[in-house]
């Protein structure tokens, strides 16, 4: 039970500190004149969207091409070969899982009007 509240209040301390430069940055307007990029929240919200949407996907590239050799370093035994698998399927269903989050990203995006169509 310790470990898990620890392991919990380590996993919010280490989002707050991922998410702390986008909150920071999610600003409705900027006084005029200084430079600063104006945006909506649903454009901060898309562009952290595409950032994970990149880093998933190179996970997922990664991923594969080490199920890839674990599958070819198997020598036929067959719980690695179930391992390499298993990894394979893996990976593949993050990234599906990946675009699927972007798919209801621009879904969300074309229902609340902030695109006009698609």
């Amino acid at each position: 039970m310790k470990n898990k509240i620890k392991k919990t209040a380590y996993s919010m301390i280490s989002m707050s500190l991922i998410l702390t430069p986008a909150l920071a940055s999610a600003q409705l307007a900027t006084p005029a004149g200084t430079g600063l990029p104006v945006s909506s929240l649903m454009d901060i919200i898309s562009n952290i969207m595409y950032w994970l949407l990149a880093v998933v996907g190179i996970v997922g590239v990664i991923g594969f091409a080490i199920a890839g050799i674990l599958y070819l370093t198997s020598a036929g035994d067959e719980t690695r070969i179930g391992q390499a698998k298993s990894a394979m399927m893996y990976s593949i269903l993050g990234v599906i899982v990946a675009l699927a989050g972007l798919v209801a990203l621009n879904f969300a995006k074309g229902m609340l009007g902030a695109e006009k169509g698609f």
